[in-house]
């Protein structure tokens, strides 16, 4: 575990209107914050529990945290994954000498067999998020903050099964009463605002989000009692946010995030938090292990939003010509092309005529309005994709 730096961001600054510092964890050896959590819990158990080992159901970045500190500390390491685990964390797991068992078809099913392992093998299990050593150990993140950046006023932070908001919330109360901590989920995976409004964790329904690592269904009993009261505002930020601000950290910072990580940065570019503006803000830039499949699609769809990539169907002659006429006029407004495609089972009665599937680079969403306009004016109706 290293401490990692925490930069001031000029154009991040320029983007959101508060002085950004971000807190890069995305540094620490294995991409993410866990490791830190993980060392703490594995330093904390007793001689004899280190011999026989530890066991943890997951599928991403604490597995990956146990796995290389157990090795660093010569603790055994169990981790169960479920079966729709990323290949490349099975195997990242594996090299770092953790025994991996895959075993369920979600989260639930790989906890159980882990459970059942523990019990068979005189194993520790340490709970990613609610053991009270793995929060006490996301906590030094915080420690290292203040002292990078000491004069802050709000430290904005993601949330998924809320250890990590816990940490901080702890450790930054204690040492600056008066800090804001500030908490971001994503709207489709909010188990910490549905605890408020119940005032204890409860199960939330499964939904997909860009932030797989926010991806929790209920929060921790202990993260949530710890963060509760010491947390002084909530936030939830759309799926075209995070994806906005992947791309964001990657152009503007050079830096590639999970979307979770982006999550901070997607509440301020949205509107979300007016009251930082002007103020020091310390962003947690908590992970970067995101796919790079996904991170493809990921960046089309922050583009989309950006107004940078726009798909639309025209009408075009058939005949010779009329592709040609229409390219004509899409380079004239300085789009460019990535891709068309010929619809001619369903473009209507008219069989002189084509609907052409166009996908074009724009700058932004007035250029795409401009382009519209433009083919209009040629006599090209255009239809927009939704």
């Amino acid at each position: 575990m290293v401490v990692t730096p925490c930069p001031e961001s000029i154009p991040l600054s320029d983007i959101t209107g508060a002085r950004i510092f971000c807190k890069l964890d995305n540094l620490q050896r294995t991409g993410s914050f866990k490791e830190r959590g993980a060392r703490n819990a594995l330093l904390q158990l007793e001689p004899r529990q280190k011999k026989r080992g530890v066991i943890a159901a997951s599928a991403g970045n604490h597995a990956l945290g146990l796995a290389y500190h157990g090795q660093l500390l010569g603790i055994p390491v169990t981790v169960v994954m479920p079966d729709y685990a990323p290949l490349i964390k099975v195997s990242t797991c594996r090299k770092l000498g953790a025994v991996v068992v895959m075993a369920g078809r979600d989260f639930a099913e790989a906890r159980a067999r882990a459970d059942e392992l523990a019990a068979a093998e005189g194993l520790a299990y340490i709970h990613g998020f609610d053991d009270p050593a793995i929060i006490a150990g996301q906590g030094t993140m915080a420690l290292e903050m203040l002292e990078q950046v000491r004069d802050a006023d709000a430290i904005v932070c993601p949330i998924g099964g809320a250890g990590l908001l816990a940490g901080l919330a702890v450790a930054a109360k204690a040492l600056r009463p008066g800090i804001k901590i500030i908490g971001v989920e994503s709207g489709a995976t909010a188990s910490f605002t549905a605890a408020l409004r119940a005032r204890r964790p409860v199960t939330i329904p499964r939904r997909a989000t860009l932030a797989d690592g926010l991806a929790v269904l209920r929060v921790g009993d202990n993260a949530f009692r710890l963060a509760r009261p010491r947390v002084d505002r909530v936030v939830r930020v759309t799926e075209d946010w995070i994806a906005l601000a992947i791309l964001r950290m990657i152009e503007l910072e050079k830096i590639v995030v999970e979307g979770a990580a982006a999550a901070p940065l997607a509440a301020l570019m949205a509107g979300l938090l007016p009251e930082l503006r002007g103020k020091k803000t310390i962003l947690t830039v908590c992970g970067g292990n995101i796919d790079p499949a996904m991170l493809s699609r990921v960046i089309e769809k922050g583009l989309v939003h950006d107004g940078r990539l726009a798909r639309f169907t025209v009408i075009i002659s058939d005949r010779p010509g009329g592709l040609a006429e229409l390219t004509r006029v899409i380079a004239a407004s300085g789009a460019s092309i990535k891709d068309i495609a010929h619809d001619r089972a369903f473009s209507g009665p008219d069989v002189s005529a084509v609907n052409a599937v166009c996908t074009v680079e724009t700058r932004d969403h007035a250029h795409v309005r401009e382009l519209h306009r433009a083919l209009r004016r040629q006599g090209f109706p255009v239809s927009v994709a939704k």
